[in-house]
């Protein structure tokens, strides 16, 4: 995949803003018996630089943002046609949005996550948070200089199991975490004493949602920070296993997480993590 970087560092768009929207509203698909829902409700975090340059422009982005979105949910609701509409015309599910309108938040990033250029999408499917369906999260990380081909967090900030966590200013970041799963490279950062990693599910809340196969479980590892030792542990709960540091763990048995480590999982995803100081 290409790697991200912004347009002319530090100088990102609203038209780049409004692919990342488009490219997080296609990640973020749930789909049910009958139909296809996109998510419709977007919180933008931005580099505090590019916030303060870009604020007095929010509403015109919104405006574009809307119309764009609601132009790719036209497109994706195209009839096919020829053989194509004969092979996929009674397998085709129509694309909606559970919520009104479309709505967008713009906020400026508050622990240095977001470099300058960049932007972090987080999305939900309505105001409400969905059973089974955690959000999506998209972020411009590791872009070519060209506009084409972006990848992401997307934070799918998921498919179920999980809402993506609202950043809080006053929270501290123990440690990150870098992997790259079928959504794009991601970067999560724990802000919580425990988290639990995995698929996630209606019956196994995660921390950390994985948008990978089932090889891994819904509910996989638990990464501690224990605060009276001052040292982080993890524990396997899976049935493919875990692995530190090319180790694998005894399953239900807490082993001591280095400063950095490399966890694979279920030797599908390779989580990098580091310790915050």
């Amino acid at each position: 995949m290409p790697k991200a970087v912004g347009e002319a560092q530090g100088k990102i768009s609203g038209r780049i803003i409004i692919e990342q929207l488009i490219r997080n509203m296609e990640l973020g698909q749930f789909e049910m018996g009958y139909s296809v829902l996109a998510p419709c409700i977007f919180s933008l975090y931005l580099h505090p630089d590019d916030y303060t340059r870009l604020a007095g422009v929010f509403d015109l982005i919104r405006q574009d943002a809307k119309q764009a979105l609601a132009a790719r949910l036209a497109q994706l609701n195209t009839k096919p046609l020829g053989l194509a509409a004969l092979r996929g015309a009674k397998d085709r599910k129509p694309y909606k949005i559970a919520g009104k309108d479309w709505a967008f938040e713009f906020f400026p990033d508050s622990e240095g996550a977001v470099p300058l250029g960049d932007v972090e999408i987080h999305s939900e499917l309505n105001e409400t948070p969905q059973p089974g369906y955690h959000g999506t999260k998209t972020t411009l990380l590791d872009r070519e200089p060209s506009v084409g081909g972006i990848t992401g967090k997307t934070s799918i900030s998921g498919r179920a199991g999980v809402r993506p966590e609202t950043r809080q200013s006053g929270d501290r970041v123990h440690a990150e975490i870098r992997y790259e799963d079928d959504s794009g490279p991601q970067l999560y950062l724990m802000t919580q004493d425990e988290i639990s990693v995995g698929r996630g599910g209606d019956d196994a809340q995660v921390s950390l949602a994985l948008y990978t196969n089932d090889e891994v479980s819904r509910e996989h590892l638990r990464v501690r920070l224990d605060a009276t030792e001052k040292r982080f542990v993890i524990v396997d709960k899976s049935m493919n296993g875990t692995w530190l540091n090319g180790k694998r763990l005894a399953r239900g048995v807490e082993e001591t997480l280095p400063a950095k480590a490399q966890i694979s999982v279920a030797e599908v995803i390779t989580l990098q993590f580091e310790a915050r100081p």
